[in-house]
C-alpha cells in the first residue's frame, strides 16, 4: 500500500479543479452549472446560462446566500463576450469568515439579456440599473430598469471596451 501512495498523480489529474462545496450541492440537487477556477482568494466561482440563473439564484438563496454583496458586469473585449456577475455572501450570527460564492453569467454583446435577481435580493436593485447603464445588459423583469448614471439621451454603453467617447455632448439645463 505503501509504493501506491508514493507514485506520482498524473499530470493530467493534477490540473483538475475539484468542484467546490457549493457546486457539489447544485450538482446534487440537479441545477446545471460550470464550475470554474476558484479565484486568489479561495472564493469559488460557478458558471450560469442565462436561462438558469433565477432557478440557481433562488436555490443559492434558500441555500442560505442572503446577502448580494455586489453585482457588476463586466466586458472580456470589443467582439467578445459580456458577463453579468454577482457575489452572494451567507450572512449568519458568529461566523468569523462568511461562505461565499461568485456567479457569472456569460452573455453575447449583440443581446446581453439575463433575468432580474431584484425580486430574490433587493439590493441588486441600483447594481443593475447601474450595469445596465455602462454595459448595456437588460436585466429583464427589473421594476425600474433606466439609466442611473448617464443621462436618459446618452448613446451607447461607456464601459464597453469598444465604445468610442462622443467628441461633443451638448449639456442641458439642468435647472
Amino acid at each position: 500500500m505503501a509504493e501506491e501512495e508514493s507514485k506520482p498523480v498524473p499530470a493530467a489529474q493534477e490540473s483538475l479543479v475539484k468542484a467546490g462545496q457549493v457546486s457539489q450541492w447544485l450538482t446534487e440537487n440537479g441545477f446545471e452549472h460550470k464550475f470554474l477556477e476558484p479565484d486568489k482568494n479561495g472564493v469559488e466561482i460557478i458558471k450560469v446560462e442565462p436561462d438558469f440563473l433565477l432557478p440557481i439564484a433562488t436555490a443559492l438563496y434558500a441555500y442560505g446566500f442572503n446577502y448580494l454583496q455586489f453585482q457588476s458586469g463586466i466586458d472580456l473585449g470589443p467582439g467578445q463576450d459580456l458577463v453579468s456577475v454577482y457575489h452572494l455572501v451567507k450572512v449568519s450570527d458568529n461566523v468569523d469568515k462568511p461562505e461565499e460564492v461568485r456567479v457569472k453569467v456569460f452573455l453575447p454583446r449583440e443581446n446581453p439579456r439575463v433575468p432580474s435577481v431584484y425580486w430574490i435580493w433587493k439590493t441588486a436593485d441600483w447594481q443593475e440599473r447601474e450595469s445596465y447603464d455602462m454595459f448595456g445588459i437588460i436585466y429583464e423583469g427589473h421594476p425600474n430598469l433606466k439609466r442611473i448614471l448617464m443621462p436618459e439621451d446618452w448613446v451607447g454603453w461607456p464601459l464597453r471596451k469598444d465604445y468610442v467617447s462622443p467628441d461633443f455632448y451638448e449639456l442641458q439645463d439642468a435647472y
